[in-house]
């Protein structure tokens, strides 16, 4: 799950649009974690704590996890009406079809025992907040890349499943990059992101894609950088500049979940 977390805090600095080159500072001073951090620990901490295979349970630990966290970074860079929700008690889910349902998925597919598990999980775990169909798909497709990865499926099968299952992957990030431009939703984004993944030979390479195609970097950044994580890993070097850019409470969260999590 930490790929993610690094991934966001690189994308950070280009969160509305970056110039339009894989030859950006990786680790500028200001990178950070976002809301995609903060989210993506909060899932984390639900497949930890959670009865997961208890719908109920695991979304209602999931609503849990996410206030809590959610409410001691405010200023983290919540959309509106995700901000709303978080900051209110009734766990009405308010339609999303945005990425932030994808952006914080990875965990389940660490948790997960199966590729069909991954995707359940995943649907949980967005319709919390993000219920339209799209928003849904978004984190499955994500989940399942991850599952597949993990589970030894090489570029060429994962994009496959994803072409047939989820979304049209018959484009090249060079295709659109002159073009392509910010934006939220997950069938704009995700598709984008996956593929940022799919053309990479490693784990920082993947970032770079998604961060040069100008649009929503960190987010695009995060999806990117949980899949790499599952099928390159993450150079050391890396690893340890990202968890010392995650606060002590911050640390606290992750190292509970994903030590819970291994065993």
């Amino acid at each position: 799950m930490l790929g993610a977390i690094i991934g966001d805090m690189i994308g950070s600095p280009y969160e509305f649009g970056a110039e339009k080159t894989k030859d950006f500072y990786l680790l500028s001073p200001s990178c950070c974690p976002t809301d995609d951090s903060m989210m993506t620990i909060a899932v984390g901490c639900a497949c930890a704590e959670a009865d997961l295979y208890d719908e109920d349970s695991f979304k209602t630990v999931l609503c849990e996890k996410m206030r809590e966290i959610g409410r001691l970074y405010p200023d983290a860079g919540y959309g509106e009406r995700f901000y709303r929700w978080l900051m209110d008690d009734n766990d009405t889910a308010y339609g999303g079809n945005t990425n932030g349902c994808a952006m914080r998925v990875s965990p389940v597919a660490w948790a997960a025992d199966s590729l069909r598990e991954a995707e359940k999980l995943a649907a949980w775990s967005a319709e919390v907040t993000h219920d339209d169909p799209e928003g849904i798909r978004g984190a499955q497709a994500v989940a399942a890349a991850i599952y597949m990865a993990r589970d030894g499926a090489d570029q060429d099968e994962i994009r496959e499943y994803l072409n047939d299952k989820y979304y049209d992957l018959d484009f090249t990030l060079d295709e659109i990059r002159p073009t392509y431009r910010y934006t939220l939703t997950c069938a704009d984004s995700v598709p984008q992101a996956l593929m940022a993944f799919l053309e990479a030979e490693d784990y920082e390479d993947a970032v770079r894609n998604a961060v040069s195609l100008g649009g929503d970097g960190d987010t695009q950044a995060c999806i990117a950088g949980a899949v790499a994580e599952a099928y390159f890993g993450i150079p050391d070097e890396l690893q340890e500049w990202g968890i010392n850019n995650l606060d002590d409470t911050l640390q606290e969260y992750y190292f509970g979940y994903a030590d819970e999590l291994y065993e």
